[in-house]
């Protein structure tokens, strides 16, 4: 008996045995596989703006799910808003440290560098350049290099990404400032960049010690670097012919490729965004319209659906909530207590107008109050307010053109009340030379509730009553002629 048990407990083992050899084998696999990672390419093209920043945010969070992913942000940029960029850095800033590549495919200048150098390493693709992130105003006379207050937290900012990834910081500084002139120095053990103001306070025996001196960065230049300088210079680790051989070079071919290009809506977004004062002034406009015509109307639905597609795009790239929203809506409401309740034109609708004027501009930036830190955080207030103010400007006219020149002509609008008030029956002279005389009788063409109009013979008059009530069709009388009004009453049998 017992050695029965025994016997079929071997051959359970052994059947059993391959079953969970293979499932060991599939589970480790599976294991591997997950563990490996996938490298998510997310492109970074176009101008830099809110718009970019959302995608790339929603790539980023993407991305980052999985621990072992690789992110590549293909750079092909001349640049854009420094809030923007900004934005940007924090996101890539939030990866883990050796996840993020930036691979210029093209080119990445000015914003576009500060992105680039966020990233833990920078790849070159032949023939492309990186640098000149100098900050610029653009004016009547052409772009003008801004100055020292706006140039200093920039180079703070490229000092700081520097050292947490590795480049040479001097080198970053000279990317934002042509004030910097940069000597490449080289001993019999290293090679070094400096500063030439940082060099000449050096002494003179440690100026002796050095092999060579170079300029590398002349001063009134920026530091715009091509491929081959990149890695020369230490910023870029490679510099090869296409994506492809870039993954090659690292070991990452077994690494599952995925491209995260913008969506439909994500390209909308960015559309719309670009278009915001042109929504709020046609929005505007349409409003305004619509308050002066009788009715609701095809101006308002056109209103509404401009203002709320102009705020709509703001909200979804996250420099507009529901914060601005409320102040916009209670700066309506103002406004129509001011236009339908209260007489003339006072407190509410100044009050109306500031809070709308507030609310839009707040939905065109990330901050409230700019901060002295970030000078070009002013600039933009500034920008936000002459767009919305320009806005307000064009809608009024534009409004005042269409309520007197495009819907007097509309073929909806003749029939309607625009047109329906005419001068053929009005008399410019006296009541008299039309034989209308006190006694005369008629009928009454329309009530008199007091007013109407009135048939005597073949002429028809405006007419008033006392304070009575007629009917359509009643006899009536003049009473008497005052002027150019005439006074009737019933007839009397």
């Amino acid at each position: 008996m017992m050695t029965h048990l025994l016997t079929r407990h071997i051959k359970v083992r052994f059947f059993f045995l391959p079953i969970i050899c293979v499932m060991s084998i599939f589970f480790s696999i599976n294991a591997s596989s997950e563990s490996q990672g996938r490298i998510h390419v997310i492109p970074v093209s176009g101008d830099v703006e809110p718009g970019m920043a959302a995608f790339i945010k929603r790539a980023l969070e993407d991305a980052s799910k999985t621990p072992e992913d690789i992110c590549i942000l293909e750079m092909d940029t001349f640049g854009g808003r420094v809030d923007s960029a900004l934005q940007i850095v924090e996101f890539i800033l939030d990866i883990p440290k050796g996840k993020t590549i930036a691979f210029v495919k093209t080119k990445a200048i000015s914003a576009g560098a500060l992105i680039a150098l966020a990233c833990n390493e920078i790849v070159m693709k032949k023939n492309t350049t990186i640098g000149d992130c100098a900050p610029i105003a653009y004016s009547n006379e052409g772009a003008t290099m801004l100055g020292e207050k706006f140039q200093s937290p920039l180079r703070a900012k490229f000092r700081a990404l520097a050292k947490r990834n590795g480049y040479n910081e001097t080198l970053a500084e000279a990317m934002v400032s042509s004030e910097i002139e940069v000597y490449q120095l080289r001993t019999d053990k290293e090679t070094l960049f400096m500063d030439a103001r940082e060099y000449e306070e050096l002494p003179q025996d440690k100026k002796d010690s050095f092999i060579s001196k170079k300029t590398v960065v002349a001063k009134g230049e920026l530091l715009t670097m091509h491929d081959e300088e990149t890695v020369e210079l230490g910023f870029a680790r490679m510099s090869v012919d296409s994506l492809d051989q870039m993954i090659e070079r690292m070991n990452l071919q077994n690494y599952p490729l995925i491209r995260n290009d913008e969506n439909w809506s994500e390209r909308l977004v960015r559309f719309l965004v670009r278009i915001t004062p042109i929504l709020m002034m046609v929005g505007l406009a349409a409003l305004y319209t619509e308050l002066k015509a009788p009715g609701f109307g095809f101006p308002g639905i056109i209103g509404i659906l401009c203002l709320g597609l102009a705020f709509g795009s703001q909200y979804l790239v996250g420099l507009a909530n529901y914060t601005e929203l409320l102040v916009i809506l209670l700066g309506i409401l103002l406004i129509g207590i001011e236009v339908f309740v209260l007489p003339g034109f006072g407190i509410a609708g100044i009050t109306g107008i500031l809070f709308v004027t507030m609310g839009m501009v707040l939905s065109l930036q990330d901050f409230v109050i700019p901060d002295p830190s970030f000078p070009w955080e002013m600039d933009l207030l500034v920008k936000n307010l002459s767009q919305v103010l320009g806005s307000f400007l064009l809608a009024f006219f534009i409004a005042l053109t269409v309520l007197r020149y495009v819907f007097p002509n509309l073929p909806f609008a003749t029939k309607g009340p625009y047109l329906s008030k005419t001068l053929k029956h009005s008399r410019a002279d006296s009541i008299e030379s039309f034989g209308a005389s006190s006694g005369d009788q008629g009928i009454a063409l329309t009530p008199l509730r007091p007013s109407g109009k009135i048939k005597i013979g073949q002429n028809t008059f405006d007419a008033i009553t006392e304070g009575d009530f007629i009917e359509k069709g009643t006899p009536v009388a003049i009473s008497k002629i005052s002027g150019n009004k005439i006074i009737v009453s019933r007839k009397t049998v």
